[in-house]
């Protein structure tokens, strides 16, 4: 009897307790929560990430190397443009038809839009238009 006094007296005890309304309360201000945890959360979100921005070529080569890239790649260029001039010495690059450069098949031919150049590399297909406008 004891022990059935003994239940009924921790069951009418348990049902006694009290409680408290929950509430929540963001904590990132995106959501609502307080303007100064913007710092902290950045900070953290910081120290947990792993990942590093991939360093370039250019931003590993010293200013010597870059002045030499840049000096070969101007040589190359002129050397190109000088190429250039005399395979096209007596060409008019208005005249519209079709012409070839090695690998290269340009045609040339007038629009609405202006002049149109097509330049089509017949060794893998690459296809590049450039439009002049009127």
């Amino acid at each position: 009897m004891r022990t059935f006094f003994l239940v009924v007296a921790l069951c009418f005890y348990g049902s006694i307790c009290f409680g408290q309304q929950f509430s929540y309360k963001p904590k990132n201000p995106f959501f609502g929560g307080d303007t100064f945890n913007y710092q902290q959360l950045l900070s953290s979100a910081a120290a947990q990430n792993g990942l590093t921005a991939p360093t370039t070529a250019q931003e590993q080569e010293s200013d010597l190397d870059r002045f030499g890239r840049d000096l070969s790649g101007q040589l190359l260029n002129r050397i190109e443009r000088e190429l250039s001039a005399a395979q096209l010495d007596g060409l008019n690059i208005t005249e519209e038809g079709t012409f070839t450069f090695g690998n290269l098949n340009v045609e040339v031919f007038e629009t609405f839009e202006g002049l149109v150049i097509n330049i089509l590399d017949t060794t893998n297909g690459e296809e590049t238009q450039v439009i002049v406008p009127n």
